[in-house]
């Protein structure tokens, strides 16, 4: 039975990259998952009471994850075939190479590499109509869901922001047995609202 899920995703976050990457590469080993890929902006999320929202600044692609995000979101929407590679390769720009995905060369490669048009992905974000998707999205996530941050799992049952530990490496069961265990863990009414390990391993 195909198990349905939302995930949530910044790509300037390594959790959010963790969870992601056992998604795509469980997907790749023919997990019978239908995700949807839903983009939350941290930047956004850490505006202050009072200030202005990072949708309506004189420059928001320059707010920091805001132009991955609009590219992510684009090639999601218009190229679905490409979006799991793009998808993953903004994660390793990030967190792999140390780049700064405020650099639309560091986008346009990333996109380039995976044979989607950059110009016509940048022209989708330049109209504002990338920009006004991603606030709709986010949006609807906070008031739909109550989402804080990335990753959280979404389900029928409830939201849960999740840290995954490991990466799957390449390893299609491992990204398929951690998914399941999260979804698990997710549908299961369980009577605790938190449970988080102090003693992170070094």
């Amino acid at each position: 039975m195909t198990r349905r899920f939302a995930l949530t995703f910044d790509y300037l976050c390594p959790f959010a990259r963790n969870a992601n990457e056992h998604a795509i590469e469980a997907l790749r080993a023919g997990a019978d998952l239908a995700v949807t890929w839903t983009p939350y902006s941290l930047a956004q999320g850490h505006v202050e009471d009072g200030q202005p929202s990072v949708w309506d600044r004189d420059e928001p692609h320059r707010a920091s994850g805001l132009l991955a995000l609009q590219a992510g979101l684009v090639v999601r929407d218009e190229h679905p075939e490409r979006f799991l590679d793009v998808h993953e390769q903004l994660f390793a720009a990030r967190h792999d190479r140390g780049e700064d995905l405020r650099d639309r060369d560091v986008v346009a490669k990333v996109l380039e590499h995976a044979d989607v048009d950059a110009d016509a992905v940048f022209a989708r974000i330049d109209d504002g109509s990338a920009l006004a998707a991603l606030r709709r999205e986010h949006e609807n996530a906070v008031e739909e869901h109550q989402v804080w941050g990335v990753p959280t799992f979404i389900t029928e049952e409830r939201a849960v922001f999740v840290r995954v530990l490991d990466r799957p490496e390449g390893d299609g069961d491992r990204a398929t047995e951690r998914v399941a265990q999260v979804l698990d863990l997710v549908r299961t009414p369980l009577e605790l609202h938190e449970f988080k390990q102090v003693d992170l391993p070094r």
